[in-house]
């Protein structure tokens, strides 16, 4: 549709200039606005270089809420290299676990409650993993908790399962807490 408007445009203007009309007004100048727009590749190459290394803290701190935390990825592990757990379930989506290994501490502030929840795997191509929230049985230990309250100055650390497929390794591990933005750990490569 640009391509025509510029076509015609360009077309007016030639009529007008061979015009033999000596009383006949300037030829109108014409602007061209150029749009530009950003790749899928530009905005994911952005996203990973904000992307923490596996094993960093990332201080959060809430004054209205009055808890202050730090949250630390530490490992990812693709395939679980430990006691295996039941193969995951077709529904599940992923053929393999994988665990990421975590750490959420209660700097000071009043108690807060974790989950496995706000963790997921976020892959190059757009999807994600969320955590199962399977716990107990044979899943990988020591288990991060669900729904556990941490008083001040204590932690909560553990394993976080995720039925993944074999065959692709995420990008990322995020941590995204209800009504929080997101802190993200590049996952490195296999």
């Amino acid at each position: 549709m640009r391509t025509r408007t510029a076509i015609a445009v360009v077309l007016l203007l030639g009529a007008t200039a061979c015009s033999s009309n000596a009383g006949a007004k300037p030829a109108p100048t014409v602007t061209v606005t150029k749009t530009v727009t950003a790749t899928p590749g530009e905005q994911t190459a952005a996203r990973t270089d904000s992307a923490l290394k596996i094993g960093a803290k990332k201080n959060i701190d809430d004054a209205e809420g009055n808890y202050h935390l730090t949250v630390q990825a530490l490992e990812y592990q693709q395939p679980y290299k430990g006691p295996q757990p039941q193969k995951p379930e077709d529904f599940q989506g992923g053929d393999i676990w994988a665990t990421i290994n975590v750490r959420v501490c209660n700097t000071q502030g009043a108690d807060i409650s974790v989950s496995q929840t706000p963790w997921s795997l976020a892959y190059k191509d757009g999807t994600s993993i969320e955590a199962t929230g399977s716990t107990g049985g044979d899943m990988p230990k020591p288990e991060f908790p669900m729904d556990k309250t941490v008083q001040s100055g204590r932690c909560a650390a553990g394993l976080i399962a995720f039925p993944v497929p074999s065959e692709k390794r995420p990008e990322r591990l995020v941590y995204e807490p209800e009504g929080g933005a997101p802190t993200e750990w590049a996952v490195p490569k296999a």
